[in-house]
């Protein structure tokens, strides 16, 4: 089971794709005698899904909650690191694109990065072919993430 201190993004990203699981095999969470840690959240989250509305689409509160405190840590860094602010200005067209091509044009520029993040784990496992520009925006993107978890990570744990 992931933990959310450890590293926020991969949190996030696990948490959406045991969503699809859910929503691909519904009854993998169905009760028996001695449920696993795991497969004791997997019912869980099931539950959350279920009694939020996000069994077709959407994300549960738990991982939009964990978005919106990465955000919180996205916007501050913005106004305090300059470096991480020029990471950002180079990453925004790609994002940009990325969200073009979305049914959320909207979306922040983190969830695009976790988006593409996601959609390339989703494509190696189904083996198809990722294009040089997807693959250096996925490396710019998992750069920019491992940076904000790790500053994450000592902020909570300290």
């Amino acid at each position: 089971m992931k933990n959310k201190r450890d590293n926020i993004a991969e949190y996030i990203l696990w948490i959406w794709q045991l969503e699809d699981y859910l929503r691909a095999f519904p009854d993998a969470a169905a009760d028996n005698e001695n449920p696993s840690p795991d497969m004791r959240f997997l019912a869980e989250l099931s539950e959350m899904m279920h009694r939020e509305g996000v069994t077709e689409k959407g994300h549960v509160q738990l991982a939009r909650n964990a978005m919106a405190e990465l955000e919180e840590l996205h916007r501050r860094l913005l106004d305090e690191d300059a470096s991480y602010r020029a990471a950002m200005i180079r990453l925004t067209p790609a994002l940009n694109i990325l969200k073009s091509k979305t049914d959320n044009p909207l979306m922040s520029d983190l969830e695009a990065g976790l988006t593409l993040l996601y959609q390339v784990l989703m494509l190696r496992l189904q083996h198809k072919e990722i294009t040089p520009a997807t693959a250096e925006t996925q490396t710019q993107v998992t750069r920019l993430l491992q940076f904000l978890s790790k500053i994450y990570q000592s902020e909570k744990v300290g």
